[in-house]
Order: structure tokens, then C-alpha cells, then sequence
């Protein structure tokens, strides 16, 4: 079928009032007419599910019934679930961050006393500022939407590209992390296989995030609280058998000191400090993971993120500072194999009979906390791409929901990146945290820069203003300073990797909102060239007839390549269609499921509101037409039904659908562009309906 310009349709909406009065035979014979015949036409029956739908139900489960108005409150959050599913990642961070500042310092392990009070104050400070961003963005406060908003969009997007690479790495370094606890208690020999371990253990949480959010935290539950009882008993064990020496520790720290200013003077022992102090950043990194996750947590979402932020914050600065402090009591050092908690456990319960036990169990709920953590990267690094999606930065396919109401092209892109950088770095955790550190505290910096540049815009006008400036440019110069030092110092050792990775996602993302915007242009001017059309209800309107020919068109939105499409049925098909029907299904994508137990209903009331208007345009024009709507995830799945439903209705009824097309297809078209369509049409051609598919120029 081929279609002149658009501007012939502007004459040709005048027309339809008198082509669709002309005698059927002007165009089609009565023959040509009819539907499918009834011997050809598929019989609908009721068919066993093929295997890959059972294999599907039993793996991810059975759809979400979006009829049902506690939907949300099933599937959303209390503190407690949100701390074992968000906090997790903060809280694991302890099995890592401390070892790598405790390193640092080699022989001058006298600091460890500083750098623990540092720790403690770096992280209420950020969870502090992070409550307060909670508090300004109720539906969600991650470093993608607060630079965004405070910053402009251009910042907002490398907020948002270093968040996709920084979740990624959360995945990578807490799975990585977790092989080297669980494999700390194994002999060398059986390390071979920790990367193959690893491995399955990505592919086992893509397969419980796509189930959903609540599912794969209810079955980590039991392990967050083997860790924290665990983790508690040793750190204050730790400190309590030490208690007789701590004396003798706090002179062996002040003589440390003393030789330490000898020997390295007092910029020596700063530097060497500041330089712990970054590398050990690795400890904060899932304080933001709250404040992005907000749309998941149950009514009053605020309050319950706020007190999810202080069960984190808490636990966090104990964990880690204690750490910090019982290696110092012990006198930790590394050995080959083990982790320097599996080093601590094992010397603090040598010699007793139940040791070996407890150091097994407390390794394994460190490792099995650390795949806990893995989830922050499932649960808002496919958030973040949603969230860009909608704003046209990244395929828009990532807003789209599963009917387990996930992101699941977001979960699947996010668990197969995280596999390649798991491949690419082998596994090193002491890579990947250098690569991991640098975009959380780009992320952490923007969005503090941001809040101190919209007080001081706006001092005054809010109570207590000059204590939250205050807040948040101490927060801004901590995280700035962790950056700029761990960039410099580990440039070489992975953290270009990572700046190379954030800035071709960066142009990517440019280059995706770029096409968007020129097809969004073309279709603008497509809708503005179509001119003055009719509107109102035509007093020469007949009543809707069920068995004249009926065109079924699909729609999205009121715009231009909608009417198109009408205009250019009347014109390819002249003098046959009495009746239009119009056909939407509203999409519950990311961009309209924010958390409220509103949202479905707010979406059929717009896309009922979308139909309506087609169906006056369709009046103003003389043709008798009235609409139908679904709601769902899929919207193939949903279209199908509602047109197969209108063909019972209507007998004689032909389905048409608009299609954006490209003078020359490219191979990425086909992912920034949806095919539903013709994804559609090949349903409908399965059943035996008609459908016709007209096309609109873009580009």
C-alpha cells in the first residue's frame, strides 16, 4: 500500500462525510468484503500453555491482578523489609570498605583510631543530608532525579549514567565479595571454582528480582539477621576481651603516633590518612540506595524511608568502625585466601570447642549478606534506567513493567553487565571497589552541590536553612575530597575503566535523546501539517451499526500520527468503512506506577480521555465511533484481547494501527522503537483477523 504526503489528508478530511455515503461496489465487491471464511477462521480454544509459559510461571510466578486495589500495598516495604533489602548493601559494605582503608596503612596501623571516628562521622553525615532529600522529593530522591532537578538535565544525566555504572559495580563487587567470604573457610585448592560460584549466584538474583522486589527480600530476611547477630557478638567480643589491654593499646597508638611524625612528618601522616580515609569510601556506598528506592516503600513512604535510613546508618557506622577497631586490638594482617573478618573470626574464637562453627556460620551469612547487597543493583539500578527512559535518555522499552509489576529489561541488562565485569576483572575485589567508589561519590557530590546551591538560592524562606547549608556543604566537601583523591591514586588501577565506561554511556545517552527528539519534531510537524480538521458531533452522525464494515484502530495518544491514521483509512480504503472503533491499552510502565494506589486509576482515566477525544474527532468527521480500553504491562498481550473481543461485536470489522517508519531502517531502530504493531498484527493474523498496519515517515 502506498501513501502520498500527509497534506492531501487535509483535503480528504472534508471528504469522508460523502465517500463513506457512496454505494459499497465503488470499492470493494461484496466478496472482498467478507471476513475470513468460517471454515478457514482458527477456532478458539482452550490449549495447554506451552512449556516456556509453565517454565516461566514456576521460575518468576503468576501475573499481578491489577484489578486488585491492595496491589501495592503487597508489594511495597516496611522499615524492616526496606533495611534487609536497601540497607543491605550499605551494611555489607563493611565486609570491604574498612579492610581496604585498614591496608592502606600498612605499618601505621596507629590511625586506624581516627580513621574509625572519621567513618562513624562521614556516614551519619551523609544519611543525615540523604533524610533531608528524602524529605524535598517524596516520590523519590535518587542522584539521577535530584541533579536533574537542581541541576539541569545535562548534569542530571551524568548523575545518572555514573548511578547505571555504580549499580552495576554493586552487583559485581558485593557477589565478589561474597565468593571471598564464603570461600575464606575452603581450602586454596577449591578456589578455582569461586568464579563459577559467582556466576550463578548473578543468574539466581536476575531470576528472584524479575519474581519481584518483596519475594527475593522476604527469602534474604533470615540471613540479614544472622549477620547482624553475628557481626555484633564479634565486634563487641572482640572489644570486651580486649579491655584489659586497652591501656597498653592506647600507649602503643600515642608512641605510634610519635614515630610517625618522625618519620613521615605531619603532611606525611595527613596524606597517609586522607588516602585510607578514600580508599575506605567503599563503606558508604549504599547510603543513596534509600532515597532512590522510595517508590517501593509502603505508606507514609517518607517516614518509612527516613527510619530505614537510621536502621542503616546505625548499623553501618557500628559495623564498620568497630571493625576498624577490634583489627587494630587484634592486630590483624592479611593472610593469603582469607579476609581480614575471617582472619578476626578465627582468632577471636580460637581455642574454644564451638570456633570452627561459629566462624563457618558468621562467613556465610557474610557472604550470603553480600548477595543480599547485590540487590540494591537490581532494585534501583533498573529504577534509574526507568526513570531516564521516561525522560527519552535511554530506550524507552526499560520503563516498561513486567506483569510481576518489575523492570525487568532493566533487571536483565543490569545482571548481564554485572556478569561482563565480573568476567573482566576476575573477580578482584580490590579492583572493582577502586572502580566502584569513584562514580557513588560523583553521584554523592552533584546531589549535595545541588541542595547547597537550591538553600542558598532560596535562604530565608525556610526554617533552620543556614543548619542544612551547613549539612550539606560538610557532606559536599567530604565527598568531593574522597573523589578527587581516589581518581588521582587509582587512576591506573581501574578507575579509568570506570571514567571510560561512564562517558561512552554518557554519549550514548546524548545520542538516544538526539534521535528522540528529531522523530519527535517530525511527528509534531506531522500533527501541525494536517491543518484545521472538524471537531464537534456531526449532525449528519449515524447510530453505530455492528454489521456494516468496521474499522478498529489502535491508538496511544491524541496526536498526529493517530489522526493520520484515520485520515488515510478513508483515503486507501474510499466508500467502505461506516463505523470507527478506537482501541487503546493504557501501559502501567514505571513512568505511571510511582508507589500510589492511585496510579492505575489515574491511567484509565487519561487514556479514556485520549479515546474520547478520537472519538468527537471522529464525529466532527460523520462517522459513527466508540472506543474500548484494557490496562496491563503488555501491551501486545492486552491489545489482543480487546480486539478479539471487538470482533465478536463487530463481524465485519478490519484492525489498523499507525507505524513510525524510517527511509532507511537501521539496526537500532528496532530497540529505541517498539514493534508492537506488528508484534499485534501476527497475534491477530493467528487468530484469523485482519489487520493493516499504514505507515507514517519520520525520518
Amino acid at each position: 500500500m502506498c501513501l502520498v504526503g500527509v497534506k492531501p489528508c487535509i483535503h480528504e478530511a472534508q471528504e469522508v462525510k460523502m465517500a463513506r455515503d457512496l454505494p459499497d461496489n465503488s470499492y470493494l465487491s461484496k466478496s472482498s468484503e467478507a471476513t475470513v471464511p468460517e471454515h478457514a477462521q482458527v477456532q478458539e480454544s482452550v490449549e495447554k500453555p506451552p512449556f516456556a509459559a509453565r517454565l516461566k510461571k514456576i521460575f518468576i510466578g503468576n501475573p499481578r491482578d491489577l484489578s486488585d486495589k491492595s496491589i501495592f500495598h503487597k508489594i511495597s516495604l516496611i522499615p524492616f523489609l526496606a533495611w534487609v533489602g536497601l540497607g543491605a548493601d550499605g551494611l555489607s559494605s563493611s565486609a570491604y570498605g574498612p579492610e581496604e582503608a585498614f591496608r592502606t596503612l600498612g605499618e601505621h596501623i596507629y590511625i586506624a583510631i581516627a580513621l574509625a571516628a572519621l567513618m562513624a562521622t562521614t556516614v551519619f553525615v551523609i544519611s543525615s543530608a540523604y533524610s533531608r532529600i528524602i524529605e524535598e522529593f517524596p516520590r523519590g530522591g535518587g542522584g539521577y532525579v535530584v541533579a536533574t532537578s537542581l541541576l539541569g538535565e545535562r548534569v542530571g544525566v551524568v548523575s545518572g549514567c555514573a548511578l547505571l555504572v555504580d549499580y552495576i559495580l554493586t552487583i559485581t563487587v558485593s557477589i565478589a565479595a561474597a565468593g571471598d567470604a564464603l570461600f575464606s573457610f575452603l581450602p586454596l585448592s577449591l578456589h578455582f571454582a569461586k568464579l563459577s560460584c559467582e556466576v550463578f549466584l548473578i543468574v539466581a538474583l536476575i531470576v528472584l528480582n524479575i519474581r519481584g522486589v518483596r519475594e527475593s527480600t522476604l527469602i534474604m530476611t533470615p540471613i540479614f539477621i544472622v549477620f547482624l547477630i553475628s557481626h555484633v557478638l564479634i565486634i563487641t567480643g572482640g572489644i570486651v576481651a580486649r579491655a584489659p589491654e586497652l591501656s597498653a593499646t592506647a600507649h602503643s597508638v600515642g608512641t605510634g603516633f610519635q614515630h610517625g611524625l618522625l618519620s613521615l612528618g605531619m603532611g606525611g601522616m595527613l596524606l597517609l590518612f586522607v588516602h585510607a580515609y578514600s580508599l575506605g569510601g567503599g563503606t558508604y556506598t549504599g547510603i543513596e540506595a534509600v532515597s532512590n528506592g522510595l517508590a517501593i516503600m509502603r505508606e507514609p513512604r517518607v517516614q518509612t524511608a527516613k527510619r530505614t535510613m537510621t536502621y542503616m546508618a546505625t548499623s553501618l557506622a557500628f559495623t564498620a568502625s568497630g571493625l576498624l577497631i577490634c583489627y587494630l586490638l587484634w592486630n590483624i594482617t592479611p593472610e593469603e585466601g582469607k579476609t581480614m573478618n575471617a582472619v578476626l573470626v578465627g582468632r577471636l574464637t580460637q581455642g574454644f570447642s564451638f570456633g570452627p562453627t561459629f566462624s563457618i556460620m558468621t562467613l556465610i551469612s557474610e557472604g550470603a549478606l553480600l548477595v543480599v547487597a547485590a540487590q540494591a543493583g537490581f532494585i534501583d539500578g533498573p529504577r534509574v534506567l526507568a526513570n531516564m527512559a521516561v525522560d527519552n535518555w535511554v530506550p524507552r522499552r526499560f520503563a516498561a513493567l513486567s506483569d510481576r509489576l518489575t523492570t525487568h529489561n532493566g533487571i536483565l541488562v543490569m545482571g548481564v553487565a554485572a556478569l561482563l565485569a565480573l568476567f573482566w576483572t576476575k573477580g578482584d575485589v580490590h579492583q572493582l571497589v577502586v572502580m566502584y567508589s569513584i562514580n557513588v561519590f560523583l553521584t554523592f557530590s552533584l546531589s549535595m552541590f545541588g541542595m547547597v546551591r537550591a538553600i542558598f538560592s532560596a535562604k530565608g524562606q525556610k526554617p533552620h536553612w543556614k543548619r542544612r547549608l551547613a549539612l550539606f556543604g560538610f557532606g559536599f566537601m567530604l565527598c568531593a575530597t574522597i573523589l578527587v583523591i581516589t581518581v588521582i591514586e587509582k587512576f591506573h588501577e581501574g578507575g579509568w575503566i570506570t571514567l571510560l565506561a561512564t562517558g561512552g554511556l554518557l554519549i550514548l545517552c546524548f545520542l538516544i535523546r538526539g534521535h528522540y527528539r528529531k522523530v519527535g519534531s517530525k511527528l509534531a510537524k506531522l500533527y501541525a501539517d494536517l491543518g484545521e480538521i472538524p471537531n464537534g458531533r456531526s449532525s449528519e452522525c449515524d447510530a453505530l451499526d455492528p454489521e456494516q464494515p468496521t474499522a478498529a484502530v489502535l491508538v496511544a495518544s491524541f496526536g498526529g500520527l493517530g489522526i493520520h491514521t484515520i485520515l488515510n483509512i478513508f483515503r486507501a480504503f474510499p466508500n467502505h468503512f461506516k463505523n470507527l472503533v478506537f482501541l487503546s491499552v493504557g501501559v502501567l510502565d514505571s513512568g505511571e506506577f510511582k508507589g500510589g494506589e492511585n496510579s492505575i486509576d489515574l491511567l484509565r482515566e487519561r487514556t479514556e480521555e485520549t479515546l474520547k477525544r478520537y472519538v468527537e474527532l471522529a464525529h466532527g468527521l460523520g462517522v459513527p465511533a466508540t472506543y474500548r480500553l484494557a490496562i496491563g504491562t503488555d501491551a501486545v498481550a492486552e491489545a489482543e484481547k480487546v480486539c478479539l473481543d471487538i470482533s465478536r461485536e463487530f463481524p465485519k470489522v478490519t484492525f489498523f494501527a499507525g507505524k513510525i517508519i524510517f527511509e532507511r531502517e537501521r539496526w537500532y531502530h528496532r530497540l529505541l522503537h517498539n514493534e508492537t504493531a506488528f508484534a499485534i498484527q501476527k497475534q491477530l493474523q493467528w487468530s484469523g483477523r485482519a489487520m493493516v498496519i499504514l505507515p507514517a515517515k519520520a525520518l
